[in-house]
């Protein structure tokens, strides 16, 4: 059954198209920014030219709704240790990503849209960007509400710490004991990316803890003597942000060979993302009768039959119903990115659809995203929301979201790109917002279930 989402019925939904307060303090971004680096150029350099990186506005969430985020979250990482749904995933799996050598996958990102049916899991992924970046603009936030948070869980004192203690259990999630001393964060051509500054605030982040830290292209890796190395230095760890996720690609043969060995440390790497983010994955996720048959605790199975649309494989004898009833999914490549070569159903033309169907494709359930207003150039204007949880280790280290236009998420639109997440209450809208003239209650703290763990 398709899902809908009307922005009336969402919980948050009354301050998302109510609200036009703009929160973000450019000068205590740009401020904060040049501190971490000591790059005076920094923000003018690499955020101006970025004029879509980060909204001017906040993102509110439910409390409960975050609280059915993360019950959705526990319930896949349950499932995931699950033997079946182990040899179920690692039959479709690469052969070169089905050795597990034990990292567990820094940064993982559920994203999610917020359905009247509750949050609604869009999809999983393995390398999700922007978490350094949200941190530096959740910092940087001026509120417009008088009570109004971030998620207390969101330690902001203690992000860079908590981040550099996650690298650290990577490595010996593989090794036991000791630490990295060298760490490289590897990209194709990273000076090009757009999320490039992260790689910078990452490595910064990373020197001060120690660590030696080089940004690389693959290119400049080579794999001899049993070591992984870039310039003669060897690499004991590798922050992996290619999009090559089994590495299967030529040009990334030195670090696969590396990995098959066991030489350096790769987070996340072709075991997670198999486990994790092919896309396959959500029609097992999504099956309550195969989640049954498993023996699946029915408690799991009742969050996930809620909370992760249906989605099926776009197989030869499925698809006349698929384009039949195309307005009522959105189909994905199973092993795509970013939203790259993903479309709403509604917006199909016949050769895409035969693109489709000879690809290896996902159709899930469309669940409508709700939307937060703008205020651009003095006009009103509406925005998709999208909610990402950074997480590790099943723990909720970051929240936040994204604002766009068009069927996916981008960071092309006019008035969207990252924006600060707090959290409200749906029975409190009645203290004044000092900005604009909708009206709230925001909590302080969120629900005990949901306190930081250290």
């Amino acid at each position: 059954m398709t899902r809908n989402s009307e922005p009336s019925l969402v919980p948050s939904a009354p301050l998302n198209v109510g609200c036009v307060c703009m929160t973000l303090d450019r000068a205590a971004l740009a401020a904060a920014l040049i501190q971490e680096t000591g790059d005076a150029a920094f923000y003018s350099r690499l955020i101006e030219s970025r004029p879509h990186l980060f909204a001017d506005v906040a993102v509110f969430l439910d409390a409960a709704e975050l609280v059915q985020m993360q019950r959705i979250v526990e319930a896949i990482e349950a499932v995931i240790r699950h033997p079946a749904y182990g040899a179920a995933v690692l039959a479709w799996t690469p052969a070169g990503a089905v050795r597990d050598f034990g990292p567990r996958g820094v940064f993982m990102g559920y994203d999610f849209h917020l359905g009247r049916n509750g949050p609604a899991l869009i999809e999983i992924n393995t390398n999700a960007g922007g978490a350094i970046l949200n941190a530096a603009l959740a910092r940087a936030q001026r509120s417009c509400c008088s009570d109004a948070v971030t998620p207390e869980f969101m330690d902001l004192t203690a992000f860079d710490t908590d981040i550099a203690e996650m690298f650290a259990k990577e490595w010996r999630h593989q090794h036991e004991t000791g630490s990295p001393a060298t760490i490289a964060i590897v990209d194709d051509r990273p000076g090009e990316q757009y999320l490039y500054p992260e790689f910078l605030l990452m490595q910064r982040l990373l020197q001060r803890h120690g660590h030696e830290v080089w940004i690389a292209d693959p290119s400049e890796l080579e794999y001899r003597d049993g070591c992984l190395r870039r310039s003669g230095t060897r690499i004991d760890l590798v922050y992996n942000r290619l999009t090559d996720f089994s590495l299967e690609q030529p040009e990334h043969a030195a670090l696969r060979a590396a990995y098959d060995d066991a030489s350096v440390v790769v987070t996340p790497n072709p075991h997670n993302h198999a486990l994790f983010a092919d896309k396959r994955n959500l029609t097992l996720l999504s099956d309550s009768t195969l989640l049954a048959e498993w023996g699946v605790d029915p408690a799991l199975i009742r969050i996930l039959s809620a909370g992760v649309p249906a989605t099926e494989r776009v197989t030869p004898d499925r698809t006349d119903r698929f384009w039949s009833n195309r307005k009522q999914f959105f189909f994905k490549p199973s092993s795509g990115f970013g939203s790259r070569a993903a479309y709403r159903g509604d917006k199909l033309t016949r050769t895409v659809w035969q693109e489709i169907c000879q690809g290896d494709y996902v159709a899930q359930a469309y669940v409508a995203p709700s939307e937060r207003l703008i205020e651009f150039d003095g006009e009103k204007q509406r925005r998709k929301i999208d909610v990402r949880l950074y997480t590790y280790e099943g723990r909720i280290l970051l929240v936040a979201a994204r604002l766009y236009q068009g069927q996916t998420t981008n960071m092309r639109t006019i008035g969207g790109g990252f924006a600060p997440v707090l959290l409200t209450t749906t029975a409190g809208l009645s203290a004044a917002c000092q900005m604009c003239a909708n009206r709230t209650e925001v909590i302080v703290s969120p629900p005990t279930r949901m306190d930081r763990q250290r």
